[in-house]
């Protein structure tokens, strides 16, 4: 029996309207979040490939960002546009993408156990540490700067750093563990300025190298090391624990771990401080973030935080400073402009979406928000005194 085909015109036609059908859902949603496409405001977008329609409706925030790093799309003021999507967003969903959810779901199932955390971490933060001196600048601290009295980004970070020792009444008969030290900024300057002991851990090569010899001469000890090793309390005790932008890596499935194994490191009368990024209730996590950026990486929800440390911690304080995100990225994006423009243009596009996307989102004050949690095993005798 002869197999009956639609003739190549009408699929050509067919092609043609589903084309122009989601070019007018998208461009109707985007005029509901005060977007133009094609208009002349700088977050106003640009599209340069019809094709950029059906991805969207597709895909979602995949395909958004996916789309941006392969062309299809440019925007003057990305930043600002991110935001709008999402304040839009809030009021009006897109029609519900089911490859988009199922991406979400996938990113939610992934397993940080030791061997892949290694792997994760080493697919972000071992681009190489001369990209992230330009980017960071000299205090070389990946996460959000405290902005509060501060109107440069070295101050900003080092206002940062003070607030936390601060808050953690760091003396010099200290001893800090620094999980996820990164290059070593916090451990420098709690041993240069405090004249506490340091303990630093990170699974990053690049970084534990780059932070030993930044702290050398100074009481630091930089290691390679898992946060759940059993050897770390070998290197105790310790009267006070930070963690500062390391716990986005941590996984839903290991909250517990993380906090039992804080709890059993810390000394009864210590403090531990909690630095991350947390998400909205309602708010999944970004597929292409988790494609892109931070391999099997997972944004922690309030009430998934309280439950982990509930039985294990007090919380004495809970500090939530997202909007000084915003600047901080904008800053990174400032100092790295140039040497993006010498990279290849995928990987260029790649990373202006991620700093610009990731400013408009804090921007909003919807999905993401910036947290630091002041902890104790029994409560801060006397009571703790809020620090800010």
């Amino acid at each position: 029996m002869p197999t009956l085909t639609t003739p190549r015109p009408l699929r050509m036609l067919s092609q043609v309207a589903q084309r122009a059908g989601a070019r007018a859902v998208v461009t109707d949603w985007f005029a509901s979040a005060g977007v133009t496409l094609g208009g002349a405001a700088p977050y106003d977008p640009t599209i340069l490939d019809e094709r950029f329609y059906a991805r969207l409706l597709r895909d979602g925030p995949l395909g958004l960002g996916e789309s941006y790093m392969e062309g299809w799309w440019e925007c003057d003021q990305l930043d600002e546009l991110i935001a709008r999507i999402l304040r839009g967003a809030r009021r009006r969903p897109l029609p519900f993408i089911w490859r988009a959810a199922i991406a979400r779901v996938g990113a939610s199932l992934t397993s940080q156990s030791p061997r892949s955390s290694r792997r994760f971490i080493a697919a972000h933060y071992d681009l190489g540490n001369e990209f992230f001196e330009v980017m960071l600048g000299p205090s070389m601290a990946y996460s959000c700067a405290y902005w509060r009295a501060a109107t440069t980004l070295d101050a900003a970070q080092l206002a940062k750093h003070r607030l936390i020792c601060d808050k953690l009444a760091l003396t010099p008969a200290d001893t800090l563990l620094d999980i996820g030290c990164g290059w070593g900024g916090l451990a420098h300057h709690a041993a240069s300025t405090i004249g506490c002991r340091v303990v630093g851990i990170t699974l990053s090569a690049p970084q534990a190298e780059y932070a030993r010899a930044r702290c050398r001469g100074l009481p630091v000890q930089i290691e390679r090391m898992d946060y759940r090793a059993p050897e770390l309390a070998r290197l105790g005790p310790f009267s006070k624990i930070a963690s500062v932008g390391m716990f986005e890596h941590v996984g839903r499935r290991n909250y517990a771990t993380f906090f039992q194994q804080a709890a059993r490191l810390l000394e009864p009368s210590g403090l531990c401080l909690l630095h991350t990024v947390g998400r909205h209730a309602s708010a999944a996590t970004d597929p292409w973030v988790s494609r892109y950026i931070f391999p099997g990486g997972m944004l922690p929800r309030a009430d998934e935080l309280t439950r982990a440390v509930e039985g294990r911690f007090v919380i004495e304080d809970w500090h939530n400073f997202g909007a000084d995100y915003d600047r901080t990225l904008l800053a990174w994006y400032d100092n790295c402009r140039e040497l993006l423009a010498t990279k290849e243009p995928r990987f260029r596009r790649m990373w202006r979406y991620y700093l610009l996307a990731f400013a408009g989102n804090f921007r909003t004050r919807y999905r993401n928000q910036l947290w630091q949690l002041v902890l104790s095993p029994h409560g801060a005798g006397g009571g703790y005194t809020s620090v800010r």
